[in-house]
């Protein structure tokens, strides 16, 4: 292991309760000057449990890992999605030796999937001074011990309901936290990354079914590309590429 995340490794964990979020947490430690590489925060419960797009997140308390670690990119700011990819494909590779029996996939950007259900999602912050990228802080939520959810959630999924096992939560949280921060130190390069990122990606090769206001359309899913945006091939042949946000995707 690195030199860089053994020292990572010796941060400290920071347990809660509860928190509003652990995001947030993680911001004031680093606006207070005293966050440093490594240094993670978990909880038990969130109030305001950070999704993408302004999205809650949602938990019960101790059913799911809450966790956040901050970090110090090895990336330009232009490789954002590179930094992105690494950390997501680090815990696919956990779920996936966790249970070899599991379909782990990574829906673009960084959604997590068990057997074509969500099981977590990352939401990553970072924090520059002026152009320099100084920290970047990990969110991450993993459903582990929910054995139901509402009908609301049809594509909601947990460890749990993929297995019929319980998983320890801390057991998780430290396989976790050592295998985000090692992918995150290695400094990938693209093709590197996004091999692995598109090794992972969700419905790959697959017609998918996208939504924008009243529209609808469909095309196969070719690949995630350097700069974040997801290559599509449309009915008319046309290779299109989509911005995270710009268009919706539908479930199902």
């Amino acid at each position: 292991m690195a030199p860089n995340v053994t020292a990572m490794l010796q941060a400290p964990i920071i347990e809660l309760d509860a928190i509003d979020s652990t995001n947030n947490y993680a911001m004031q430690l680093i606006d207070a000057d005293t966050a440093q590489p490594g240094l993670t925060i978990t909880a038990k419960q969130q109030s305001q449990g950070k999704g993408q797009r302004g999205r809650l997140w949602i938990d019960v308390p101790d059913l799911s890992l809450l966790m956040s670690i901050i970090t110090v990119p090895k990336y330009n700011l232009t490789e954002q999605f590179l930094f992105n990819a690494s950390v997501a494909v680090g815990i696919a590779n956990v779920l996936q030796k966790l249970n070899e029996q599991w379909d782990i996939a990574i829906k673009w950007p960084n959604d997590i999937i068990v057997n074509d259900k969500k099981a977590g999602g990352v939401l990553i912050e970072n924090v520059l001074r002026g152009s320099n990228w100084i920290y970047s802080i990990i969110g991450f939520g993993l459903n582990i011990k929910q054995d139901h959810f509402p009908a609301e959630l049809p594509y909601a999924t947990s460890l749990k309901i993929s297995s019929g096992k319980d998983y320890d939560i801390m057991m998780l949280r430290d396989m976790m936290r050592e295998k985000i921060l090692e992918y995150v130190s290695v400094g990938w390069s693209a093709k590197e990354i996004l091999q692995q990122y598109n090794d992972y990606l969700y419905r790959r090769g697959q017609v998918q079914t996208f939504t924008l206001h009243s529209s609808e359309w469909q095309g196969i899913i070719l690949a995630a590309e350097a700069d974040g945006t997801l290559a599509v091939q449309l009915d008319n042949g046309n290779i299109v590429k989509y911005v995270h946000g710009a268009v919706m995707w539908k479930w199902g």
